[in-house]
């Protein structure tokens, strides 16, 4: 009964009160709080260190920093080396090997990390001056040891080589050395050769020049007083030696005199990834920094943002567009993106542009700038819960020689942005007709229809621009079954891969230092293919017994829709080229993979599902194929690539297995092979 008459209680008074509000008027804005921005500390230490401290008691815990201050470098032929520098001061001390520093780390339950142009560790505060013995350490007898450079070598020219098949990957490398220029730090972009240029002394040189304390901020956050950080500060870092480090200057990168298409022509592809990029001249902490990230949060930087409403909610073209717009101590940059179906990609483009146009032509309504204020004062407000923030408020504030009242007069400064500073700041920023639009994409699909935004210039995978040939002819007479037939005369002949029933294949792979086992068994109508650690732990398993088709994914099973199942089972065959009854093979065209001629087979299945391989010109082998995925972006490609045969038993079987998704990349050896064996009915169970 209480609880009843105090609802009712409550809706009385609701009633009321809702009575006196005048719903005709829209209810006057309130003026922009005062914000009181967490406290720091700041001094400097006689070797030129400046010290920032925030302290935060909350949690038994500190955090210390060094962030180095100089601008990025020119690496030329050796690009990539300064990231490798930063990983490899982390592999190791002159008195304590790599294990030894990850050892007494993970003892004291902390963290220790370093990169190019800052180390970071963190720990309980009653480990603190542990922490700090290890972090001071490093931070003054790297080792460099030649197996470490060679190890982080290895990886990252792993890392690359993947890259080559993630159209993300590929888009950022060559969006980069188009806004920025290949002489510029931004624009650079690491190879498998200029990695493998690195040496030992170009690491310790980068060390050496550029690790100085009047080159850093040393940052502490956390249980720590003023008093104590001082006492902290003199005693493990007033001895790291200073030195001269010299300023670099760069030419500041340009717009491009007139908008052309980049085009990085993929033909595998069946999405492009297209940005509208150009670099721009906008400073850290400048009056119009503020005013266009407003402009750039209507335009593209919110779900509900002019260029997601128009690409995704009214044209469906894709699951996602947005825009960016960057300021920088060097060259900012704006893009405006979208990943699109081959099929709408200059429609895409022409919204992207026209969006454009419109922002700077057309008022923002009101309601759009009080929305987009509403959404940047709450990301701010909320950044305000981290310790963090303030030491980056403090750091951003030095570095960039910001106004002291920068950070607490934010949201007034927010406030004050008007409709009118909308449109002036989006004629000023946006531009284009001055503009890269570069497309990631099958370049005989979207080409043709790009020109009438430009010139169409061609652009590798390594951003080198080139000319492209004409498409190789398919020498006549030549249909897919031929050529389909021509590999399996390579693996062994019809007539004896007719023979194999059942087959065995066991594959290992490395991910992470972890080992995982792959293996595949194969009978009629049947198969299972499953990916463990070699004892009880499943992470994929693959199952086909007849018309059943199931999938598992660490321990849960996964919905398959038909078009799925349908490629599984094709896939499920022991030789699926076999059996192409009810599938639909095309010979496409001849391509070029990696050095190699290759005829490019396309294989549709009657539910809409579609698989592209490559064969070998000369040899007939398969080299890659690539299945086609459903995903909520659109329809994606995953490729797998075939690096080499191992015979057994007169037949040819694939040795190593590279599975590409993004940018990771998976290598699996074959390790054992059964041809015929006797496999029970209850493994595809």
């Amino acid at each position: 009964m209480r609880l009843v008459y105090f609802l009712s209680t409550l809706v009385l008074v609701s009633s009321t009160v809702l009575a006196q509000v005048d719903r005709s008027k829209a209810p006057a804005p309130k003026p922009a709080r005062e914000i009181k921005i967490g406290e720091y500390q700041s001094f400097t230490l006689k070797n030129g260190l400046q010290v920032f401290v925030v302290e935060n008691h909350k949690l038994p815990r500190l955090q210390v920093s060094i962030q180095l201050l100089h601008d990025p470098i020119l690496e030329g032929d050796k690009a990539g080396y300064v990231s490798l520098a930063g990983d490899l001061i982390g592999t190791g001390t002159t008195s304590r090997s790599k294990s030894q520093l990850d050892e007494e780390v993970d003892f004291i339950g902390a963290s220790l990390n370093t990169s190019s142009y800052s180390m970071y560790g963190s720990s309980l505060t009653k480990h603190s001056e542990k922490l700090l013995e290890l972090f001071t350490d490093v931070l003054y007898h790297p080792a460099f040891r030649q197996e470490e450079l060679d190890k982080l070598k290895t990886q990252t020219i792993s890392g690359i080589a993947a890259s080559k098949d993630d159209p993300e990957a590929i888009a950022a490398n060559v969006r980069s050395m188009l806004i920025y220029g290949k002489d510029h730090p931004y624009g650079e972009i690491a190879t498998e050769a200029t990695v493998d240029a690195i040496t030992i002394e170009d690491c310790q040189n980068y060390y050496q020049t550029y690790f100085k304390p009047n080159n850093a901020y040393l940052v502490m956050v956390g249980d720590i007083s003023l008093k104590e950080a001082k006492r902290t500060a003199e005693k493990n870092f007033e001895v790291w030696q200073s030195g001269e480090v010299k300023p670099i200057k760069y030419d500041v990168p340009k717009q491009p005199e007139k908008t052309f298409v980049a085009l990085v022509d993929r033909p595998a592809s069946v999405q492009s990834i297209v940005n509208v990029a150009y670099p721009v001249n906008l400073e850290i902490g400048s009056d119009d920094a503020m005013k266009a990230r407003v402009m750039n949060h209507i335009l593209g930087g919110d779900f509900s943002s002019r260029l997601n409403q128009n690409l995704r909610e009214k044209h469906g073209y894709t699951y996602g567009s947005g825009s960016q717009i960057s300021s920088d101590r060097l060259v900012g940059r704006f893009t405006a993106s979208a990943s699109v179906r081959n099929e709408v990609t200059d429609s895409a483009v022409f919204e992207i542009m026209s969006e454009l146009k419109r922002i700077m032509r057309e008022p923002v309504s009101d309601n759009e700038l009080k929305a987009a204020k509403a959404s940047i004062a709450g990301s701010f407000g909320r950044s305000l819960e981290h310790p963090q923030t303030i030491a980056s408020f403090a750091v951003n504030t030095a570095r960039y020689n910001l106004p002291k009242d920068y950070y607490s007069s934010y949201l007034q400064r927010l406030d004050a942005v008007t409709i009118q500073d909308i449109q002036s700041i989006a004629s000023k920023y946006i531009q284009p007709d001055h503009a890269y639009i570069e497309v990631v994409g099958k370049g005989s699909e979207v080409a043709e229809k790009l020109k009438q935004f430009g010139e169409v210039k061609y652009y590798d995978i390594n951003a080198v621009e080139y000319e492209p040939k004409d498409s190789k002819p398919l020498p006549a007479g030549l249909t897919a079954e031929k050529v389909i037939d021509k590999y399996l005369s390579a693996l062994g002949g019809r007539q004896k891969i007719e023979k194999v029933q059942t087959v065995k294949l066991t594959y290992k792979a490395s991910a992470m230092g972890q080992e995982l086992f792959m293996k595949i068994y194969k009978s009629p109508g049947k198969s299972l293919m499953e990916i463990s650690n070699g004892g009880d732990f499943i992470f994929q398993k693959v199952l086909r017994n007849g018309d059943d088709v199931s999938m598992m994914v660490m321990g849960n099973k996964q919905e398959i829709d038909e078009s799925e199942k349908e490629r599984i089972k094709y896939e499920s065959e022991v030789f699926p080229d076999l059996h192409l009854a009810g599938v639909k093979p095309w010979l496409i065209s001849v391509d070029e993979l990696d050095g190699d001629d290759v005829y490019v087979v396309e294989i549709n299945f009657p539910k809409g599902t579609r698989k592209v391989d490559y064969y070998d010109v000369e040899t007939g082998l398969k080299l890659r194929t690539e299945n086609e995925v459903s995903t909520p972006e659109g329809p994606k490609r995953f490729p797998l690539t075939i690096d080499g045969y191992k015979e057994v038993q007169g037949i040819k079987f694939a040795s190593k297995l590279i599975q590409q998704q993004g940018p990771m990349s998976l290598t699996f050896e074959l390790q054992d092979v059964e041809v015929n064996p006797k496999l029970e009915n209850s493994i595809f169970k």
